[in-house]
């Protein structure tokens, strides 16, 4: 198994009410899930491959909750990336190299036997973590805007985030509003308007999530 480690930041939008009902364990809010996620990489490598300052993205679709499978998904690599590592990029984020269940990539690519063809277009990443503020852009494909979730009653900024201490994606994460609208490739997402959205920073291995 290949030795492979990323440190970086997401953002990621799905069509469930805030707070996602799957990091509770819990079904989807209509059944169904549909996501975007936009990836910053300040660090990493795959082998001897490094991937310090690239950005990819994913687009996934499935008829049920993830954990039923037959789900579609389709990468989105930044073309700054040169063929090593569009290939590294291509196997973290599809599970390759990565203990069973370990990153939410592995459980992505199990979990989707429907794998379209990996785009490459520029992504772009403007996140603020704190103040739960974010865009995520893939030049014709799908943008991400997130903001603070509204209180319900003043409309003022209502902060709350998910610790997950055994989780393989995040340990932290603080939850927004987002809206993805997508304007190509082969998965349109047409619920995520005013759901949930997550931001926050990654440390992953193909061990698993490595603990701050």
């Amino acid at each position: 198994m290949i030795d492979w480690e990323i440190q970086g930041e997401e953002l990621a939008n799905c069509n469930c009410n805030f707070g996602c009902p799957c990091q509770f364990g819990v079904l989807p809010t209509d059944g169904t899930c549909e996501a975007a996620v936009v990836y910053k990489i300040n660090k990493g490598h795959y082998g001897n491959t490094k991937l310090d300052g690239l950005t990819a993205a994913g687009v996934y679709k499935w008829p049920g909750p993830i954990h039923e499978g037959n789900g579609h998904m389709q990468l989105i690599i930044d073309p700054k990336a040169d063929a090593d590592q569009r290939a590294a990029l291509e196997a973290i984020m599809t599970g390759a190299d990565t203990e069973e269940m370990a990153t939410m990539w592995f459980v992505f690519g199990a979990m989707s036997p429907n794998k379209h063809e990996t785009i490459y277009a520029p992504v772009s990443l403007d996140l603020n973590i704190e103040d739960r503020l974010a865009k995520g852009v893939v030049e014709g494909v799908f943008e991400i805007d997130a903001e603070p979730i509204p209180n319900i009653v003043t409309g003022e900024p209502h902060r709350i985030g998910i610790a997950l201490p055994h989780g393989f994606e995040f340990g932290f994460a603080e939850m927004a509003k987002g809206r993805t609208h997508t304007s190509g490739g082969e998965l349109e997402l047409t619920k995520n308007d005013g759901t949930h959205a997550h931001m926050a920073s990654l440390h992953l291995t193909g061990k698993g999530r490595v603990a701050a």
